[in-house]
């Protein structure tokens, strides 16, 4: 019974982390050839992540509701691999995101200049193959794996408590504390802006020479630190008691790990594509613009319907005038 609650509540999650990152991406796609703002691809490639994570959890959805059986280690491996290395990709691309946000607000007339096409290629490349190298380090490195007759994969199935020590140490944690940094440093940006307009405008000078980029900075700003403490809140309960894990094997359940505090990590790929689309202007009016056109094309294909009642259904038999007449 309790296989069967799990598996509803992640088949539900992982529809709607499918379904809104989706979304997210088709928009991100038309803003991006209207705007060519490179910074966009960084939040695509975020929302390609965690549409990722959603379709590596399917294939789990679908070892809860299926008969019990007893896959071969390597499989379990695999499988367990995928799913950490596209939670790994999702992590990475919130650094990303963070870091062009930085950089847009610390060097503003340089940002064009710095952030090109071929840079932000080799980022995404790279962030692609460290997620990898995260992900499926247990198969290059046996020492990481954990030998159990589980009928389910999870990763205490499969995964050595040392792995998972090693994972938060060199890979969660280190951005974590990055998070923090730029964070503050941003904040420190847009304080020393908040004066400069107070400056301005005890001057009298702040209708004729106002900061052009302090309201986006804000935004910017404001966007980053719920970003940050969404992903802290969604993860660091997972990653603290991963480690906890690793030194008192009694103090922390299995269960309660993977069943509980992984489900709410995974919450994180949902709550990312509905941050950008509530706070970023240019994308909510991207899927305004997208449903008014699903919405116009679905009345006129209705009206056509109306309109020619005939299309697509079988014609009525005729009637002859010579039988009318008699």
């Amino acid at each position: 019974m309790a296989s069967s609650a799990l598996g509803t509540i992640l088949a539900v999650l992982a529809s709607l982390i499918i379904t809104a990152n989706v979304l997210v991406a088709i928009v991100l796609l038309r803003l991006i050839q209207k705007s060519g703002y490179k910074g966009h691809y960084f939040v695509l490639n975020l929302a390609v992540a965690d549409a990722m994570v959603g379709f590596t959890v399917m294939g789990l959805v679908m070892d809860e509701f299926s008969k019990p059986f007893y896959p071969p280690q390597i499989f379990c491996v695999l499988r367990m691999a995928f799913v950490t290395s596209s939670s790994a990709a999702s992590i990475l691309s919130l650094t990303l995101v963070a870091c062009d946000r930085h950089l847009a607000i610390r060097k503003p007339f340089h940002y064009f200049q710095l952030v090109t096409d071929l840079r932000v290629g080799v980022q995404l490349v790279g962030l692609w193959l460290l997620a990898a190298i995260i992900g499926f380090l247990p198969v290059f490195v046996p020492v990481f794996q954990k030998i159990s007759a589980q009928e389910k994969c999870s990763f205490f199935g499969v995964f050595h408590p040392t792995y998972m020590l090693t994972v938060s140490c060199i890979g969660f944690f280190p951005a974590l504390f990055l998070f923090i940094y730029l964070y503050c440093d941003m904040l420190k940006i847009a304080s020393v802006h908040v004066q400069h307009i107070r400056e301005v405008e005890h001057a009298g000078l702040a209708g004729s020479c106002p900061p052009p980029h302090t309201t986006s900075d804000m935004k910017a700003l404001r966007t980053v630190a719920i970003l940050i403490g969404c992903f802290a809140l969604s993860w660091l309960p997972f990653f603290i008691a991963s480690i906890v894990q690793t030194v008192c094997t009694e103090c922390f359940p299995y269960k309660v790990i993977e069943s509980y505090l992984w489900l709410l990590g995974l919450c994180n790929s949902l709550l990312n594509p509905l941050l950008y689309s509530c706070w970023q202007k240019d994308v909510r009016l991207q899927f305004s613009q997208l449903a008014a056109s699903v919405k116009k094309r679905v009345l006129l294909h209705l009206g056509n319907r109306h309109r020619f009642p005939g299309r697509g259904t079988k014609s009525l038999p005729t009637v002859s005038c010579l039988r009318l007449q008699d």
